[in-house]
C-alpha cells in the first residue's frame, strides 16, 4: 500500500524511522525492534540509506524483509549523488519487482572529503524524482523538506522554490526534517501552501534520548532547540534516565499539538531506540 493511500485513512497516522545496522548483531537487533514496535500499528516504516549511501544494496534487502516477513509496509530510503542513471534504474527495478511501493528520494549527503560528483551522475533529488517516474511509475514518492531551512540553501525562501520543483517533477508525500518548535512547522505549512504545495507535509519529531546526540544533529541540519528545552536537559545533567523522561514529555506535548491542529501523521526519528518512541506513542494514542 502506498503512503499516500495509508494518509487517506483514519487518523492518527504514525511511522517510525531507522538506520542501517553496522554488524550481524546489530542487524538482528534491528529487526527484533521493528518487530516489537509493529504492535504499535505504524503506517509504515522507512529504512534509511548509509552515509554516501553506503548500505544501498542492504537497504533494498531489508525493506523486502520487512515488509514481506514482518509485515509491515515499507519506505526505502534512496540517495542519488554520485549515482549514474544506469545503477539508479536498477535499484528502481529490483523495488519494483521486490513490491517495495514506497521511495523517498534524497540526494544524499557526499563522504568527508569527497570529490564532487562526476559529470554524467546524479547531483540533486529531483534527479532521482524524475527516474522513479520513469523506471517504477506506480511508486508513491516521499521527498524531505525543511521547516526551518536546508542548511545548503541560500535563503529559505530558494529552498521552498526548490521544494516546489520536486512536488511538480512528481512528489506524492513530503516528510519534514526534525524540529522542536511546532511554530517552524506550522509557518513553514502556509508558506508552502501559499506557492502552491499541496501534497500532505508530515512533521519529522524526535525524542530526545541524549542531549550531545541532539545537538550534533541539530548543528549538522539547521534545526534550533528551544531554549525552555535545553535548559530542562542542562538541568538533567548526566541521568540519562532524567534526559530520557523529559524528551519524552517534550516529544508528547509537542504531537498533541501538531494533532490537535490537523497534521496527515506523524513520523519519529527513532535512533533504532524503541523504549522512547513507544511511550510518546502509548501516550498519544
Amino acid at each position: 500500500m502506498t503512503v499516500l493511500s495509508i494518509l487517506k485513512g483514519a487518523p492518527p497516522h504514525f511511522s517510525f524511522e531507522f538506520f542501517p545496522p553496522k554488524t550481524e548483531k546489530g542487524e538482528k537487533r534491528l529487526f527484533e525492534t521493528i518487530s516489537d514496535m509493529k504492535s504499535l500499528e505504524p503506517g509504515f516504516v522507512s529504512i534509511t540509506c548509509g552515509a554516501g549511501g553506503s548500505t544501498r544494496n542492504r537497504t533494498v534487502e531489508w525493506a523486502h524483509k520487512i515488509k514481506g516477513e514482518i509485515g509491515v509496509e515499507v519506505v526505502a530510503h534512496m540517495t542519488c549523488l554520485g549515482q549514474t542513471r544506469d545503477s539508479l534504474a536498477t535499484e528502481l527495478r529490483s523495488m519494483r519487482e521486490g513490491g517495495i511501493e514506497n521511495v523517498l528520494a534524497l540526494r544524499g549527503d557526499p563522504p568527508k572529503d569527497a570529490a564532487p560528483a562526476p559529470e554524467g551522475t546524479c547531483r540533486y533529488a529531483i534527479d532521482l524524482i524524475r527516474l522513479v517516474a520513469e523506471h517504477h511509475p506506480a511508486a508513491c514518492v516521499l521527498a524531505a523538506c525543511y521547516p526551518e531551512g536546508h542548511v545548503d540553501a541560500e535563503s529559505r525562501q530558494q529552498d521552498l522554490l526548490r521544494l516546489k520543483e520536486k512536488c511538480d517533477a512528481g512528489v506524492h508525500v513530503l516528510v519534514t526534517q526534525l524540529f522542536f518548535d511546532n511554530s517552524a512547522y506550522f509557518e513553514f505549512v502556509k508558506r508552502a501552501r501559499d506557492i502552491g504545495i499541496d501534497q500532505p507535509i508530515v512533521p519529522g519529531i524526535m525524542p530526545v534520548t541524549d542531549l550531545h546526540q541532539v545537538q550534533r544533529f541539530t548543528s549538522m541540519c539547521g534545526a534550533t532547540i528551544p531554549s525552555g528545552l535545553l535548559e530542562s536537559l542542562r538541568a538533567c545533567g548526566d541521568d540519562k534516565a532524567a534526559v530520557a523522561r523529559v524528551g519524552v514529555e517534550y516529544a508528547v506535548a509537542q504531537c498533541r499539538e501538531l494533532l490537535a491542529s490537523g497534521v496527515p501523521g506523524i513520523h519519529f526519528y527513532t535512533l533504532n531506540q524503541r523504549p522512547s518512541t513507544r511511550l510518546v506513542v502509548e501516550a498519544l494514542r
